[in-house]
């Protein structure tokens, strides 16, 4: 039997992300997808003709002959998610991220392959949750075929693709399920400080030296997520900003963060040159600056330096912001402060049996503990306590 050639064809691919709750509960998260997919997506999907390509854990992949039944689905695909996730507490819900393109296509059997399928996935990392992007290809397909708006993002690079994809952001959300669901993404983000790493800026004057600057940035983003103190957006959020010139203010509120680090990278002959700053998002203003100067003896062991010192001082610098910010809204309550006093003084003592004794000492008023915790600058400690 002669062996069956790949073919190519046009088509809309969607693509979908459920990431958000994977790191909490893998099991339970996997069993909730699983019956989204059979009672939610598996219907819509047949109902505007398209076909389910692969699912891919916590995503999935969906080809449809016309780009106008892929927004369509999408859009339902979102409102109907917003309807399942009523009633379901805010750090349980499934959010969506959707995203879609227009574009050739290889065929190998039943799965689908290229560039087509590439931009599909890249507009769905650069989704806000319960959001849609879709690429300029099926916004000139949609036109005004569909009731909805869409805010033109401008074109965007993305990662493997040489051209600049121009990007739009569906505004579908007519009954607000989408945008609540998206607020409390949001709010369960809030719950520890945001932040987010933008691309470090090649100052090289070489765009073959964009590796190192994207590899630092990559560093940093990894060394910040280890801290479970802090939400570190992903690295596709951050990096749709790379090449633009965008007030910090703006970039925060896209991506729903309180701080912002950027800097750059310089190579000339043997020496290297990083600087990074880490802004107050609400404000604009410089929280704290840094230039560091090598010899570019061994690349990676530079790199390693700068950015373990670089994610050490942030840490440090955003404690400390956040303590000042604590004691700027300070508690009114006399019997709350006498609460953070006494459990103050068995934490100070580091032992796991004094934790306790500082906890269940404050069972009664557990509210006033936590706010009081807070006021310290020592929520995380604070909610150990409470859990234990």
């Amino acid at each position: 039997m002669a062996e069956e050639r790949a073919q190519r064809r046009l088509a809309a691919i969607l693509a979908a992300g459920y990431s958000r709750l994977m790191e909490q509960d893998e099991a339970a998260t996997l069993a909730s997808l699983k019956d989204r997919r059979k009672r939610v997506l598996t219907p819509l999907v047949s109902e505007h003709e398209g076909r389910i390509v692969k699912v891919m854990g916590d995503g999935v992949l969906v080809e449809f002959a016309s780009a106008v039944n892929a927004v369509a689905c999408a859009i339902e695909l979102q409102k109907c998610m917003g309807i399942a996730n009523d009633g379901v507490a805010d750090d349980r819900r499934i959010v969506l991220r959707v995203g879609i393109n227009l574009g050739d296509v290889v065929v190998d059997g039943g799965d689908l392959y290229g560039d087509g399928v590439i931009i599909g996935v890249r507009l769905q990392a650069m989704a806000e949750p319960g959001g849609i992007c879709i690429s300029g290809a099926v916004h000139d397909q949609v036109g005004n075929k569909l009731p909805h708006a869409f805010e033109d993002l401008g074109p965007c690079e993305v990662k493997n693709i040489a051209k600049p994809v121009q990007v739009f952001r569906v505004r579908a959300d007519t009954d607000n399920r989408v945008r609540r669901a998206a607020e409390a993404e949001q709010q369960s983000k809030r719950t520890k400080p945001s932040i987010a790493v933008l691309p470090f800026s090649n100052m090289s004057g070489d765009t073959k030296q964009e590796y190192f600057s994207d590899g630092i940035t990559e560093d940093i983003i990894t060394e910040r997520s280890r801290f479970r103190t802090l939400f570190v957006i992903a690295r596709n959020s951050s990096f749709q900003y790379r090449g633009k010139a965008t007030d910090v203010r703006r970039i925060a509120s896209e991506l729903g963060v309180q701080y912002i680090v950027e800097g750059s990278v310089r190579k000339g002959g043997d020496r290297l040159r990083i600087t990074a700053q880490l802004i107050d998002a609400m404000t604009g203003n410089h929280l704290w600056g840094e230039r560091y100067d090598r010899a570019l003896k061994d690349v990676f062991a530079v790199q390693d330096e700068v950015v373990h010192t670089i994610v050490g001082t942030l840490e440090g610098r955003l404690a400390t912001r956040i303590a000042e910010q604590a004691r700027g809204r300070p508690t009114q309550s006399l019997a709350a402060y006498e609460c953070v006093l006494q459990a103050r003084q068995h934490m100070m003592t580091f032992e796991r049996i004094s934790c306790r004794t500082a906890a269940d000492a404050s069972d009664r008023t557990r509210s006033r503990l936590r706010a009081c915790l807070c006021v310290a600058g020592n929520y995380s400690l604070g909610e150990l306590f409470l859990r234990s």
